[in-house]
């Protein structure tokens, strides 16, 4: 279902739209969660960190699609919002083209540099080859996941947070059966949990491209609208460079810190990568929130209406609010037994670790929920200046005092990093929100001069 957001209670409307949003997040974590549990808990501690040691490299991927898919559902909310929808169809088809070329040239990257970065990383020798085989299937996949964050990039900025969600219902159940059935029952261990991520994804992302095509050919358009155009694709790279770029900068910033984990053992890797996936659940729940702002911003920006941004952001604050709570008082109270969902028979080094790093860092998700709230304005206006030094400062502070406090505090040192990276970065996001001037930076971009059937 298409929804204009410049119309309207904006607390009712992004509670319609960000709560399929949300739940979409919590099935396609499905498939990074289920692919640790079913290793773990059939195969093995080293099954579990071989999958975690590989998680910085998938999340660099990860941060390319994320980022792109920013910047086309920016621009095409605007377009949308603005009622241009000949141009919102070429910004869709210019979008799309790129990202399969780009996936394209980062497959054959990843097959050549995964394995010599794993190695700069101090990938434990005993979970190395398993770490490889994973990377290689999930490479071989890349295409998919790429075409996928387009489509749902697409289907947010036209309003419809549910499609996508349905999709996910299905492929993420789809996975964890799979998992399952390729683990426990052929035995074919972490490449089993690799497969079977590779081939529900990769039907997912077929069926969102067919769904996205019907859905756009309903859509009214005055004139024919160009597959492809070059100053189409200059307006979304505005947006979307400085978005891959900051979602790219994290995930380097996070193989320093994994590098830094790998030096203390597979036992305290096995248990951070237990914590950091919970952590991801729920910082993937955050930022899928902040996401959904920045449609409404977009949408409202286009539509002249930077009143409703403001009313949104008060309504986005109480909704985060909701979502951090509950993650907050499960690992601060149920630590151990959530990282023990990952492992059968943990160390006592990794459960540990695991849950030190989960009650260092769950006291601030109202921080980071602030931060994120803030960033889905910045974005959504399109003011990724102020968005990237917020967003920079608290990966630079989080690297560099891991390696700062990890002599001092060992692998504590590099949980209390996080904290303090978050807390600078939400001041800087709120102060960059409250005077940064974002409601006078973008206009929708302008019109070719010419348009060639």
């Amino acid at each position: 279902m298409i929804t204009d957001m410049s119309e309207g209670r904006p607390s009712s409307v992004l509670w319609r739209f960000t709560l399929p949003m949300l739940l979409s997040t919590v099935f396609q974590q499905l498939y990074n969660v289920a692919d640790s549990v079913v290793v773990g808990q059939f195969v093995g501690e080293d099954a579990l960190a071989a999958v975690g040691a590989s998680f910085p490299i998938t999340m660099i991927f990860m941060a390319i699609a994320l980022g792109s898919n920013t910047g086309c559902s920016v621009i095409i909310s605007q377009l949308f919002g603005a009622k241009e929808n000949a141009r919102m169809k070429t910004a869709v088809s210019t979008s799309v083209i790129t990202i399969l070329a780009l996936s394209a040239v980062l497959t054959v990257g990843g097959f050549m540099f995964c394995a010599p970065l794993m190695r700069l990383m101090e990938t434990p020798e005993n979970v190395f080859a398993d770490s490889k085989l994973y990377l290689d299937v999930y490479i071989a996949g890349l295409v998919f996941l790429f075409l996928y964050n387009i489509c749902t990039g697409v289907f947010t900025a036209l309003g419809d947070s549910r499609t996508p969600l349905y999709f996910l219902i299905a492929s993420s159940l789809a996975n964890i059966v799979m998992d399952v059935v390729f683990v426990a029952v052929f035995h074919m261990g972490v490449a089993g949990v690799a497969w079977a991520t590779f081939l529900c994804q990769g039907i997912a992302s077929v069926l969102a491209a067919w769904a996205l095509y019907k859905r756009l050919a309903m859509l009214p358009a005055e004139e024919k609208h160009p597959l492809f155009s070059g100053h189409m694709l200059r307006s979304i790279s505005v947006i979307a460079i400085p978005s891959i770029l900051q979602q790219s900068f994290i995930s380097v910033g996070n193989l320093f810190i994994q590098s830094l984990v790998n030096s203390f053992g597979s036992a305290v890797v096995a248990g951070y990568s237990a914590a950091i996936k919970l952590n991801t659940f729920a910082i993937t729940g955050f930022t899928t929130l902040g996401n959904g702002l920045s449609s409404f911003t977009a949408q409202n920006i286009g539509a002249a209406r930077p009143d409703r941004v403001r009313q949104g952001f008060r309504a986005s604050i109480k909704m985060l609010l909701c979502v951090a709570l509950p993650f907050m008082a499960a690992f601060l109270f149920a630590g151990p037994a959530m990282v023990r969902i990952f492992m059968s028979e943990p160390s006592e080094a990794a459960l540990e670790q695991g849950t030190l790093f989960l009650k260092i860092v769950a006291p601030f998700y109202i921080i980071i929920s602030l931060k994120l709230a803030a960033d889905g304005v910045l974005r959504g206006a399109g003011s990724m200046k102020l968005f990237m030094i917020a967003t920079f400062s608290d990966l630079i502070l989080r690297v560099v005092l891991a390696f700062v406090l990890a002599p001092l505090f060992e692998a504590k040192g590099i949980w209390m990093s996080w904290p303090i990276g978050w807390t600078v970065a939400m001041v800087l996001s709120v102060v960059f929100y409250k005077w940064g001037g974002w409601d006078k930076e973008l206009e929708v971009p302008a019109e070719e001069e010419t348009v060639k059937e």
